[in-house]
């Protein structure tokens, strides 16, 4: 983002003054394989300009005395930009922060081009995070928030690095200036960083996460031999998360290697990591620090799983709506066993799910009437 290293050695095309530097419009090419194009008087850049980095990443605003001032975008090479206020080359001021897909993930002030003040850290998921970062830039320190995605719910208290370290539950409100504000539930639970290893679900298996325990419950479920079920406790617009999937995290190969039966509860989070919750935690007397594991299949379900940054758990899978559901609904999602190697009976699934499947084959296959 600096761009004050250039060598002396550059070549320029365009139009020179007397003393031969450039002057008008022009693009310097220096050195280090960084270019710059836009307006040039004698030697220095002044007025509209844009840098482009030999990373692919690019910098463009107005130019006063060769530096930047005012309102700069910095454009990363994945696509990811920064809108902020620069002053003599530097960030100082107000910034936001895009990802490649547009969403906005940092809101907030910078000094110095490090993070500074109060800021937000906003999610993919919808979550976000809101406090006075350190002189480093880092979310650490006393008063800081995690807000859930309905934009309410939080857990308040001290982190360190983004991370939780002792929170309680806590309602955001806002006074008149927008500053956010939040009020902190008697006799709150303390809430603490807890992700999962291969061998422990969770320090408090037995701490029920806030803000699912507002929207779904567990019973007995609706199919037939599937057990218990999620149930939403209140309707939902679509897209809403309704459930964590939190477990031990073990691999591939873990999962691979033994018998399918112990797999009932298994997601995979990426490329390395299974998501799994063994028996016994699969009863909620005891595991009920999340509730997504306890979501049965459907072929026409109503959630679906996503990726979900959880300020407890850490990165996990969650439930979100596809449409809209109504109280007392069952939650369903659809579990992506391999159907193509069908053995003679058919795939390793539950019997349950093999009685489903068969339905809905049969469904698919009625003539349609006219």
């Amino acid at each position: 983002m600096d761009s004050d290293d250039e060598s002396v050695e550059e070549v320029v095309e365009g139009p020179l003054d007397e003393d031969g530097q450039p002057h008008g419009v022009c693009t310097v090419t220096y050195s280090s394989s960084d270019r710059f194009e836009g307006h040039f008087t004698h030697g220095e850049k002044n007025g509209k300009g844009k840098f482009f980095f030999f990373d692919g990443s690019t910098l463009e605003g107005f130019y006063v005395d060769d530096g930047l001032q005012g309102q700069g975008l910095y454009t990363h090479e994945d696509g990811s930009v920064l809108h902020g206020t620069y002053v003599d080359g530097e960030l100082n001021g107000p910034a936001q922060e895009l990802d490649a897909d547009g969403r906005l993930v940092f809101k907030g002030q910078y000094k110095g081009n490090i993070r500074c003040g109060e800021c937000w850290i906003y999610y993919p998921d919808g979550g976000s995070v809101f406090g006075q970062v350190n002189e480093d830039g880092e979310m650490t320190g006393s008063s800081t928030a995690y807000i859930y995605p309905d934009g309410c719910t939080a857990l308040y208290g001290s982190f360190v690095g983004g991370e939780i370290t002792e929170a309680r539950l806590a309602t955001l409100t806002s006074n008149q200036t927008g500053r956010p504000r939040f009020q902190i539930a008697p006799n709150s639970p303390v809430y603490s960083y807890d992700k999962s290893t291969s061998t422990c679900i969770a320090t408090h298996a037995l701490l029920p996460d806030p803000y699912e325990s507002q929207r779904v419950l567990v019973a007995e479920s609706l199919i037939k031999g599937a057990g218990q079920g999620l149930f939403a406790k209140a309707a939902a617009e679509p897209g809403t998360v309704m459930a964590f999937y939190n477990g031990v995290r073990i691999t591939h190969s873990d999962v691979d290697s033994r018998d399918w039966a112990l797999n009932g509860n298994t997601i995979s989070l990426d490329d390395d990591t299974v998501i799994d919750v063994p028996q016994p935690f699969d009863q909620t007397e005891r595991y009920c620090a999340s509730l997504g594991h306890k979501g049965n299949h459907s072929f026409t379900p109503n959630c679906q799983y996503e990726p979900f940054v959880h300020p407890r758990f850490g990165p996990i899978k969650c439930i979100r709506t596809l449409r809209a559901v109504q109280k007392d609904e069952e939650l369903t999602v659809a579990y992506g066993y391999d159907h193509e190697s069908l053995g003679k009976n058919g795939p390793e699934a539950p019997d349950w799910y093999k009685r489903e499947l068969e339905v809905f084959q049969q469904r698919q296959a009625a003539p349609v009437s006219h």
